[in-house]
């Protein structure tokens, strides 16, 4: 039997960095799935103000394995 994985986007946010903003969104999906498999760098953003990033976001794919 081969197993069934599931993918959703999510949307990490941080002050410091891209990879922070990752690692954030894994965090975070880390609490609430189980079977996390793999993620997918899919964009990276920023929220600029007075020429200055202020906020870093990264949107990854977060592939997980369906119990069954």
């Amino acid at each position: 039997m081969s197993d069934t994985v599931k993918v959703i986007e999510l949307v990490g946010n941080s002050e410091e960095s891209w990879e922070d903003a990752a690692q954030n969104a894994l965090n975070d999906a880390d609490e609430t799935l189980e079977n996390i498999s793999g993620i997918e760098l899919v964009d990276q953003t920023a929220e600029v103000n007075g020429g200055q990033i202020e906020q870093y976001r990264s949107t990854l794919h977060v592939s997980f394995v369906l119990n069954r």
